[in-house]
């Protein structure tokens, strides 16, 4: 059988996941990897049969998605045409990570598209959604990745079709130890703006992973890097709490290891609202924004020792193998 599995390139969510899930395909079948986007800052160690530009959004440095720059950075000619390339009909199962090209290849062509992405089981009508529905977000998000067949991956198991997190294997690995920094990782925010806010809590040490720096910087109580994988992960197992945005991956492994986190959401990113609005639900605060007004709550969770208890099993294969057998 051959298999099409199209990622998402934009963040590193999807990759980590796909690191676990395409030895799982390969059981199956021979699989080609197509990635499109330009946001992914690591590198899978499987070939890529096709990386495409596809289409990303463009992280800015106040807190939200550069909506300019994202609409910039793709042309629809571009798009179309990669559209019109991607050979769909040459496979047998094409499944897809919340990746546009492929999805709407497949949707043109009328040719099954099984969706498994986290995007899925956020939009779920089971899974919590937040107060103000932002209209315009929720028309992308429904209509960015068209899909025949729908799974998802989210905090909770909010349905049959909702799975747990997959938590690729080097995390499962881990001992978590306690050195007492807190680990973060806004990538919608610059270096200047997290310097002006972090340094205020001057007992603390920081260790922020930045999208926005090439070389290391250190000020006061502030560490700065580049982001780097590897760095992240051991940054991340020997905090005392992980600071971070409302995506998916980072939240999840966070929780996962134990540690307690505090979420900030991105602004123009409703799928960032809907994980916020799932990760209130398991109990993991949430502010708005870096703004002055939110320093007291995290003042308070900087003082607090409550972690959330989750349960992640190892399941990724069970996942794959049900969605094959159903599917083919």
């Amino acid at each position: 059988m051959k298999i099409l599995y199209a990622i998402q390139g934009t963040g590193n969510g999807h990759l980590c996941r796909a690191m676990d899930i395409i030895p799982c395909l390969q059981e199956f079948g021979d699989v080609d990897v197509l990635i499109s986007g330009i946001q992914a800052d690591i590198c899978i160690p499987f070939d890529i049969k096709y990386r495409l530009h596809g289409l990303s959004f463009i992280f800015g440095k106040t807190g939200g998605v550069d909506l300019w720059k994202t609409f910039m950075s793709s042309t629809v000619r571009k798009l179309i045409q990669e559209v019109k390339d991607v050979p769909v009909e040459n496979y047998d199962l094409v499944i897809n990570d919340f990746e546009p090209i492929t999805a709407w290849a497949c949707q043109i062509r009328e040719q099954p598209c099984i969706g498994l992405s986290h995007q899925i089981g956020a939009m779920h009508p089971d899974s919590p959604k937040p107060e103000d529905t932002d209209m315009m977000g929720k028309f992308i998000m429904k209509n960015y990745a068209p899909v025949s067949q729908s799974y998802g991956f989210h905090f909770k198991k909010y349905h049959k079709t909702i799975f747990t997190p997959v938590i690729r294997e080097p995390i499962r690995k881990l001992e978590p130890t306690n050195l007492g920094h807190y680990t973060v990782y806004l990538p919608s925010y610059d270096d200047a703006h997290l310097l002006k806010h972090l340094t205020k809590f001057s007992d603390v040490r920081w260790e922020v992973f930045s999208k926005h720096n090439t070389k290391p910087l250190h000020v006061k109580n502030v560490k700065i890097q580049p982001i780097n994988n590897d760095e992240f992960v051991k940054s991340m197992a020997s905090a005392e709490g992980v600071l971070c945005g409302a995506g998916f991956e980072t939240p999840a492994e966070a929780l996962y290891l134990g540690k307690k986190v505090l979420a900030i959401p991105m602004k123009n990113q409703y799928e960032q609202h809907l994980n916020a609005a799932a990760l209130e639900d398991i109990g993991v605060p949430i502010i708005k924004s870096l703004k002055k007004k939110y320093e007291y709550d995290i003042e308070l969770w900087l003082n607090s020792s409550e972690t959330v208890k989750v349960d992640y099993p190892n399941n990724t294969m069970e996942i794959i193998e049900t969605i094959i057998n159903k599917n083919t």
